[in-house]
């Protein structure tokens, strides 16, 4: 078989990509207080336009999951009007931009949060360290509240709406967070559901919320406009691996097959420390899966080359090096060498390390 082509189109759902380079999705932090987008924004999207599909940063799908500071929303009107300048900026450019939508769930802070907003998660239980906030600095985290049946309605209702809020704002899609620790997956793991009801004490219990979530959305926006991003062996704030974490995500995937789901998107930081995922577990969950799937993180062209052509993956997904290099795919096709990401500004306010980064041919 010859080798597939990175800069090849590939269909996803309805659209047409422009290339099989996915631009993962990074936290940035330079939205306002109020979790409205702002034109730095969209200049940073357009700039990494040429990417066959932009995953956005995390956006809050309500006021109670916007757990970090100066993280965008999508859950009122000026977010969403504020958001339609930074896909029409990215579809100027001839890109694709799919919304990140993530709950933060118990990885929060009152200080990060809108006025009359709580931190929930499946049980309660902290997490273990501290939070960043503005206003005062570290803070420990919290101990959440155990939601309610009325508050998994209501984040479940909340993730709906907001997906309907991406459409509106000119997405192209939207992509649910259920990985690196956040309230999807706190629902998934046995180390943050406790629950002995409806939505814990089982691999089928723990699984509802997410299952019921991505319904639910796919049903209001079409799951050919839909994706979900999944960390099995993640040990991002707080996860780690049990013993039913395979049988889990084996058993998940069929399932969100069954609820029309355009493509699932598998998180690997081993190259920043997190547990490499067996490349049998990787080979078993892409056969589970019948439509795109992928991976992202800990590629550079190379290796994301070879694990196309070993049929691991159908698309490539990459963060830091297309943060420091708005023009990556023009440098990977002209083998012209990458910029290093600066970590000291990945959080930081304003335009440094986030839209100056040179493009290597002006």
């Amino acid at each position: 078989m010859a080798d597939l082509n990175l800069f090849e189109t590939f269909p996803l759902g309805k659209l047409t990509l422009s290339n099989r380079l996915v631009m993962n999705p990074m936290t940035r932090c330079r939205a306002d207080a109020a979790g409205v987008p702002n034109a730095l924004m969209a200049e940073y999207y357009a700039q990494r336009a040429s990417a066959g599909l932009i995953i956005s940063e995390g956006i809050a799908p309500g006021a109670n999951g916007k757990g970090y500071a100066r993280i965008p929303g999508l859950w009122n009107s000026a977010q969403v009007q504020a958001w339609k300048g930074v896909t029409s900026a990215v579809h100027a450019k001839g890109g694709k931009i799919f919304a990140q939508l993530m709950h933060s769930g118990r990885v929060s802070h009152p200080a990060n949060m809108p006025e009359g907003s709580k931190i929930v998660a499946p049980s309660a239980i902290a997490l273990v360290g501290q939070m960043y906030t503005d206003s005062q600095g570290l803070q420990d985290h919290p101990v959440p509240q155990a939601m309610t049946e009325a508050d998994i309605a209501q984040a479940k209702a909340e993730f709906v709406q907001a997906a309907k809020n991406a459409i509106a704002a000119g997405f192209d899609g939207v992509e649910l967070h259920s990985a690196n620790g956040y309230l999807l997956e706190q629902f998934l793991s046995p180390d943050t559901n406790q629950r002995t009801d409806g939505w814990g004490g089982g691999v089928e219990k723990r699984m509802r919320f997410v299952l019921e979530v991505a319904r639910e959305v796919a049903a209001a926006i079409g799951g050919d406009r839909l994706g979900i991003r999944l960390s099995p062996y993640g040990t991002n704030s707080g996860m780690g691996a049990y013993p039913e974490v395979e049988a889990t995500y084996l058993r998940l995937l069929p399932l969100l097959a069954d609820a029309g789901l355009a493509y699932v998107h598998i998180v690997d930081h081993s190259a920043m420390g997190a547990p490499a995922l067996p490349v049998g577990f990787k080979q078993a969950l892409r056969k589970a899966w019948p439509r795109t799937f992928f991976i992202g993180g800990s590629f550079d062209q190379a290796s994301g080359q070879q694990a196309m052509n070993e049929g691991l993956t159908d698309l490539v997904g990459i963060g830091r090096a297309f943060l420091a290099n708005p023009d990556l795919v023009q440098r990977f096709k002209n083998n012209l060498p990458l910029t290093a990401p600066d970590a000291n500004t990945f959080f930081t306010p304003g335009a440094k390390g986030y839209t100056d980064y040179p493009a290597a041919i002006a």
